[in-house]
């Protein structure tokens, strides 16, 4: 998950407007977690947060990869007669359309760390993936 922040300050001296402006922000985002600190009159505040709207972006992109992956998942497993599992597991599926990677060194990374193996279909995995995005940018132009 990635998250953004944002700092506000609420001086002593102009802390109602200070508070509506952070307040107004607050409303418009999904709070993850807020520190804050006291120095120099003055509230030091930092917001770490999701931003609705890119979570819902993010959630679109990895459908769309999911799905193309486990579309040419299928076909690979029936292409070769065997289980879609044997081809790529549906951990190593959702893992790489939450990374989507477009090398296979970064495939290879999430691979590694699920201590699977797509030695053999890589560059075919991030051709997919690669396809994928450039499907959903010139659909967004």
């Amino acid at each position: 998950m990635a998250l953004e922040l944002r700092t506000f300050t609420i001086r002593d001296g102009a802390a109602e407007d200070d508070e509506a402006r952070a307040a107004a922000f607050l409303r418009s985002i999904e709070v993850v977690r807020i520190d804050t600190a006291y120095g120099d009159g003055a509230w030091r505040i930092l917001v770490h947060y999701e931003d609705p709207r890119r979570k819902e972006e993010r959630a679109q992109i990895e459908s769309a990869i999911m799905d193309a992956v486990n579309a040419w998942r299928v076909a690979e497993a029936h292409r070769r007669g065997v289980d879609r599992e044997a081809v790529l597991s549906q951990t190593m599926v959702a893992e790489i359309a939450r990374y989507a990677p477009t090398t296979e060194t970064e495939l290879s990374v999430i691979a590694g760390a699920l201590g699977a193996d797509t030695g053999n279909y890589g560059a075919e995995i991030v051709r997919v993936v690669r396809r994928t995005m450039e499907a959903l940018t010139d659909d967004g132009a």
